[in-house]
């Protein structure tokens, strides 16, 4: 499929006026698509990974919990002659009292985006949050999902606490 069927043009979603509302926007449809392929997140702990045929493996890393929020990496890893190579390669906070995600740091090659320091323009609020939305989008559309009883617990707990 050519970028240009898709109903949606990443070129004229960048060329909007990017404004708070739709910045928030974006932050809660991510919300609800990371939701759909991890319904447990709030539970989770480690690293998982999704696995599809004729996919790449997305990996969940849960790196915090706190009672309202989940700091988590999300990462797909490309194998290269130095090492395996993460792209895109998101660090994301998870307020689930708010149901919104905040993007803690983007590192990726397909979009050109400037570095934002710790203080993001609107601007560049609104291209990494479309980034996010749309590759979250991507993976709920592939299949991915992260769930709690799809996980080896045996490996990470004694046996007794397995149930």
């Amino acid at each position: 499929m050519r970028s240009s069927d898709y109903p949606w043009s990443m070129k004229k979603l960048l060329s909007q006026q990017p404004t708070m509302g739709r910045v928030l926007d974006l932050s809660e449809e991510s919300y609800g698509l990371l939701m759909r392929m991890a319904p447990d997140l709030q539970i989770l702990t480690g690293e998982y990974r999704s696995r599809l045929g004729g996919s790449m493996d997305l990996h969940l890393d849960v790196i915090e919990q706190t009672p309202y929020t989940t700091l988590v990496h999300l990462t797909y890893y490309f194998t290269h002659v130095v090492g395996d190579y993460p792209d895109p390669d998101a660090m994301l906070r998870v307020y689930h009292d708010s149901k919104q995600v905040d993007v803690v740091d983007l590192r990726q090659s397909s979009l050109p985006l400037d570095r934002w320091g710790t203080n993001p323009t609107l601007e560049q609020r609104w291209k990494i949050n479309l980034f996010l939305s749309k590759w979250l989008r991507y993976c709920v559309e592939q299949g991915h999902s992260f769930l709690l009883n799809s996980r080896n617990l045996a490996a990470e707990f004694p046996m007794s606490q397995v149930g």
